[in-house]
């Protein structure tokens, strides 16, 4: 899994937002990244210290195209990591 990108993006929502107040941040991640490699990579990345990593596996929704064609969209993972008190993720440091 060391070529792939195990970090995609942030996902921001009213939810989301609401859940970096308690120091819980929501990103999308590599659907076959696991709990250990998305805390690693995070660690290295933004220098912080993550005590947990939840993570949730969304189903590709089916989509119509014209007429009786239609396809799955991609099947996307999002985790929810839990960060030491004081320290927060600002994805301007990612690079």
């Amino acid at each position: 899994m060391q070529d792939t990108l195990v970090l995609k993006r942030p996902i921001i929502t009213e939810k989301a937002s609401r859940m970096r107040e308690s120091n819980q941040f929501v990103l999308e991640v590599s659907a076959r990244a696991t709990k250990g490699q998305i805390k690693q990579d995070v660690e290295s990345r933004f220098k912080v210290n993550v005590l947990s990593v939840k993570t949730i596996k969304l189903p590709g929704k089916f989509r119509r195209k014209m007429g009786p064609v239609g396809g799955y969209e991609a099947v996307t993972k999002k985790a929810i990591l839990r960060l030491k008190p004081g320290q927060q993720i600002t994805w301007d440091e990612a690079s």
